[in-house]
């Protein structure tokens, strides 16, 4: 995915540009970047691969060659970025997270209209040269970034990183946040609210969708009013989203205590404890615990220091290994216990199937599954949500196949909670992996842990329901 963070300050920025930037360090793997802006020395930018180290490793011995007070940084698992422009708007550097869908189909209009790229991504071209392309063709940058808006097929938020401020512009259905921090002296700009409290801001605004904003040191100016519809990416607090952060007032713990707290209300299961699977799924098995009435049991736990991700590396194989090795049972907490674990949500199975296993063999007498979210139906158009190729890398889709002898047959009744081919995917699932019971979060329960209406928040993975 990639989260991204900018800065305006009367005084040096690299400090709160530098630590800013890494508290996004949980959405993406890839590559990191900054840029800064000088009036004397204009503008400085580097960029880091990440793949096999930490963002604070690669940057923390260069941050003496950064100067200014403004800069824009971001942790991507796409384009190398930021990406510094020369143009008749002026000179800027640009961060993106975004998911360009008719990538090719824009990139030949461009090349048609006399325009070139300089910058490859992976051999391809970089989404977010291409972005800035689309913003030059404008009179001014408000109108450059409507035609972002105007042109792209999935999601685009940006950070431009000009000779006057910062410019702030999330995408045009606010998929993917941006909030903005205030405090004596300087605004940031975030895609994690998780960003600010220890650099001491305060949470001023979130942006709205496809609303503009420009920062300076000592103050906000508006350049575009933010649009009425949004869809903002329901994902975000599920799984995405760190602890503390907060998207549109809804803070990511709350909203996955509740969604727990909800389900045990209304569970009849007969269990002994309830444990998080860690990171993403301890929120909600808490709320679990509280609303069921049993204690929390930390029966698993994370090892941190070196596995990232299991979700992220490109390659199956990889994702196994990472899976299996970053979590270790504890067979004290298990040995004979009616044991249920709640989970952020079941994506390929790929920790579903060796966890379980593990769990019986250190003594586990039952296991049972929750899930924070319902079943993964539909494959994501709109953000980077994982590198799958393919809606059969979803579990959920191949046992639809297995059924149906087509993987996109009949989804909206597999979409649908307690429909017959609902039940019947769901308890495949189950079996498959040893449950001895498995419940997903219905789609209206996750809603109203939100606590936005419907109407706003993307649920298209879950139902197929939204649009471009």
């Amino acid at each position: 995915m990639g989260g991204f963070f900018g800065t305006i300050s009367k005084s040096g920025c690299i400090t709160d540009l530098f630590y800013g930037t890494d508290y996004n360090s949980h959405l993406g793997t890839r590559r990191g970047g900054m840029a800064t802006y000088d009036k004397e020395e204009g503008f400085m930018r580097s960029i880091h691969n990440l793949e096999n180290a930490y963002f604070r490793n690669k940057f923390e011995s260069g941050l003496h060659k950064f100067k200014g007070n403004a800069g824009i940084g971001v942790i991507s698992d796409t384009d190398a970025q930021p990406i510094v422009f020369n143009s008749h708007l002026g000179k800027f550097a640009i961060v993106t997270v975004a998911k360009i869908n008719n990538l090719s189909e824009l990139e030949k209009d461009l090349l048609a209209a006399n325009m070139h790229f300089s910058e490859l991504s992976s051999g391809k071209t970089n989404q977010t040269e291409l972005v800035a392309l689309l913003i030059t063709q404008g009179k001014d940058f408000v109108e450059g970034i409507e035609n972002v808006y105007n042109k792209v097929e999935g999601s685009c938020s940006m950070l431009l990183l000009t000779e006057d401020g910062i410019i702030v512009a999330r995408d045009k259905l606010g998929r993917t946040p941006i909030v903005i921090g205030k405090k004596e002296g300087a605004y940031a700009a975030t895609s994690e609210s998780s960003s600010l409290p220890n650099l001491d801001y305060e949470i001023e605004k979130y942006v709205g969708p496809g609303e503009i904003v420009r920062l300076r040191a000592d103050g906000m100016e508006q350049l575009r009013k933010p649009n009425e519809e949004m869809q903002v990416c329901s994902f975000l607090w599920v799984y995405y989203g760190f602890p503390v952060s907060c998207y549109e007032g809804r803070n990511v713990e709350e909203v996955r205590f509740m969604s727990g707290y909800k389900m045990g209300k209304k569970d009849d299961s007969e269990v002994d404890c309830a444990c998080g699977i860690p990171d993403s799924g301890v929120g909600m098995a808490l709320g679990y615990a509280e609303g069921k009435g049993v204690p929390y049991h930390r029966a698993i736990a994370k090892y941190t220091p070196t596995w990232p991700r299991s979700f992220t590396p490109a390659n199956q194989e990889m994702r196994s290994l990472v899976a299996k090795m970053k979590l270790i049972p504890n067979r004290a907490m298990l040995q004979g216990k009616r044991i249920l674990f709640c989970d952020d949500s079941i994506v390929r199975g790929t920790q579903l199937r060796d966890n379980v296993k593990i769990l019986y063999d250190y003594g586990a007498k039952e296991v049972h599954m929750r899930i924070a979210c319902p079943p993964l139906i539909y494959s994501c158009p709109f953000i980077g949500f994982t590198s799958s190729k393919s809606a059969l890398e979803l579990i959920t889709r191949r046992i639809i196949r297995e059924l149906e002898g087509d993987e996109n047959k009949n989804l909206e009744k597999y979409a649908t909670t307690d429909s017959p081919e609902y039940k019947r995917m769901v308890g495949i699932i189950a079996e498959r992996f040893g449950l001895t019971s498995l419940r997903f979060n219905t789609l209206e329960t996750l809603i109203e842990a939100i606590g936005l209406p419907k109407c706003k928040v993307c649920t298209h993975c879950f139902d197929g329901s939204s649009h471009f």
